[in-house]
């Protein structure tokens, strides 16, 4: 098997490898990194596949090399057709993807880690599992797209949404493509495009809406939705908050987790790394709430043994029986955030300030998804939206604080 090794004198690379019962070495002007190496086992692993094969044609890969002069049977030097991947070139899908999979997970977040193992067990390994990888077709990727888009679901029309659909094929694509790169054959997924999303639905609550809610919610939930409508967190940024991230003196929540699967990870993205000024009631729901739960959890929000929320219980349990009580519309709870966004903008926040409170690495996405909300501004310090909550107080005095029960 040959070897990438390191000439010492000029520290490049070459290949060290055995042909025709003799030893080759053929030099290059790569400098001895991890990306050229990787790059030079690649092109080691197709000349010894096609050695296996006998179809290894030496000028074909080295076409200037002195060694050709070496070879003790000539060979042709023009370049041989594109040939067809059989059976025997390529492992099947089910150990490739394996082994893309375990060199992969090291750069992912733990979530990630989770969502493609859970793709590849359920939807792509009972599809492809039993092919080799180089079998595998441009009918048979639209076939199994196909019946994807098949499957219950929770999307609008209670089949799987395009959006998972997009995510498993997605995971297809990169698997593939890694496996034509590694055994030298053209990959089927060509001019595969993703199936198209439907704009974003938001439904934002008026801020009289906001302040009806905060006032008729479980007395142990307002100073949660208080936090929730004015900073605009994600759900598992707000709860998976803690006490050290919560700054008085400065007046700032510093957003560096979010809770998955009741663990806190790093967050979605680095450009989620933020600092969130805490706005109008905020800085008093923050100090209400310590009193009750600072003493009992390092979790802002938290049950009555500390652990964090459940999030679909209360979601259950309390934010869908309170929009029913009032005689709103039902929405999910991811419409507090969109809420805030609405308000920044509304106030005349610059878009660049809100983007950054919403922790986007731009306004892109608030442009696409907010763009009727959006005036002329020119403020980028949060003095407009701190203006809007001045004119707006409680109809009611803060609620006696209580743990959460449900």
């Amino acid at each position: 098997m040959g070897k990438v090794r390191v000439r010492q004198e000029s520290k490049k690379l070459f290949i060290d490898f055995r042909y025709d019962g003799q030893r080759f070495r053929e030099q290059t002007l790569l400098d001895d990194n991890a990306k050229n190496r990787k790059q030079l086992e690649q092109l080691l692993q197709r000349m010894e596949a096609k050695m296996l094969l006998g179809e290894f044609i030496y000028a074909e890969f080295f076409p200037n090399s002195s060694n050709l002069q070496k070879l003790k049977t000539s060979q042709p030097t023009n370049t041989a057709k594109p040939r067809v991947v059989s059976d025997l070139d390529t492992p099947l899908f089910n150990d490739f993807s394996d082994q893309w999979f375990d060199e992969s997970k090291i750069q992912w977040r733990a979530s990630h880690v989770r969502n493609v193992s859970s793709i590849l067990d359920s939807s792509l390994k009972p599809a492809f599992g039993k092919k080799h990888i180089g079998e595998i077709t441009k009918a048979d990727i639209l076939a199994f797209r196909t019946k994807l888009a098949k499957r219950k679901g929770r999307g609008a029309t209670g089949l799987v949404s395009p959006k998972t659909i997009n995510s498993h094929m997605s995971i297809l694509r990169m698997v593939l493509d890694e496996a034509a790169e590694r055994f030298d054959f053209e990959t089927p997924y060509k001019n595969i495009k993703p199936l198209k999303l439907q704009k974003t639905h938001i439904e934002p609550f008026s801020l009289h809406e906001v302040q009806r809610i905060i006032d008729n919610v479980r007395a142990d939930y307002c100073n949660y939705y208080t936090v929730r409508f004015f900073t605009g967190m994600r759900t598992g940024e707000v709860d998976g908050l803690k006490w050290k991230n919560i700054d008085f003196a400065k007046r700032e929540i510093l957003v560096r987790e979010t809770l998955i699967n009741g663990e806190t990870e790093y967050t979605k993205t680095d450009g989620s790394q933020r600092e969130i000024p805490m706005f109008g009631q905020v800085y008093d729901a923050l100090k209400t709430q310590y009193a009750a739960t600072g003493h009992m959890s390092k979790y802002v929000f938290c049950n009555q043994l500390g652990q964090p929320l459940d999030h679909n219980n209360v979601t259950k349990r309390v934010w869908y029986p309170l929009l029913k009580s009032l005689g709103l519309t039902k929405r999910r709870p991811y419409q507090t955030r969109h809420t805030a966004a609405t308000l920044f903008l509304a106030s005349g926040e610059n878009p660049e300030w809100v983007a950054r409170m919403l922790g986007h690495s731009s306004t892109e996405m608030l442009f696409k998804v907010y763009s009727r909300y959006v005036p002329n501004a020119t403020r980028m310090d949060g003095s407009a939206f701190e203006r809007l909550l001045g004119n707006t107080t409680p109809t009611k005095p803060q609620k006696e604080q209580r743990h959460e029960t449900a």
